[in-house]
């Protein structure tokens, strides 16, 4: 067990539970892992959580590259959106909704935007009046 504070961004047990099922498992004989993966995913939330550089992820973590290479691994795989699906879904749940959506809202910019195919177009500023009628005249 660890000993250390944690940090904001750490997994409770409760969390981790959770998601601890929803991780690749080791496949085959292979070289055991290094580094615990729980603390793997608590420097991860940490990097995402405070914004920080992947480098200036604090010494008591894993080691950076380690820890930005599972978040790469996990996002090539899939993981990534596997686990926030299930989440989703567990919230909608526990919400008492269907697990999809059954309303969809679109919002009139969106139209625009779509009507545009993608591009939109962007205004300056505008100024007052009195500001033009004296760039006018210049």
């Amino acid at each position: 067990m660890n000993t250390q504070k944690a940090y904001p961004s750490d997994l409770t047990d409760e969390e981790w539970q959770h998601l601890r099922i929803l991780l690749p498992r080791k496949r085959g004989r292979g070289r055991t892992p290094k580094h615990n993966l729980r603390e793997m995913l608590n420097a991860i939330l940490y990097v995402v959580r405070t914004g920080c550089q992947w480098r200036a992820l604090p010494h008591e973590f894993p080691p950076w590259e380690t820890v930005y290479g599972y978040f790469r691994k996990l996002g090539k795989n899939g993981t990534w959106e596997m686990i926030n699906h299930h989440l989703r879904l567990g919230i909608r749940d526990q919400d008492g909704r269907a697990d999809e959506p059954s309303v969809v809202i679109v919002d009139s910019q969106s139209v625009k935007t779509t009507e545009k195919k993608g591009r939109v177009a962007s205004t300056g500023a505008s100024g007052s009046k009195a500001e033009k009628d004296i760039s006018l005249s210049m």
